[in-house]
């Protein structure tokens, strides 16, 4: 195993858009790698394809 990829629960949480406190549900992810095979930036760019998917699900079913 050279990652692992942490999804944990979605839940509703305060976020400031445009200077007004709403509520979102927002999940976080958490991604822990073993730096001897990867590196950092493969990591990080791995995880933002992950976060783009779920939050556009149309992305991944559509193939755009």
């Amino acid at each position: 195993q050279t990652a692992i990829l942490g999804m944990h629960t979605i839940q509703d949480r305060p976020v400031a858009i445009d200077g007004e406190i709403v509520i979102r549900p927002m999940m976080y992810l958490a991604l822990s790698y073993d730096h001897r095979l990867l590196d950092g930036k493969e990591a990080v760019a791995f995880l933002i394809a992950i976060k783009d998917q779920l939050e556009s699900p149309e992305k991944l079913l559509l193939n755009l």
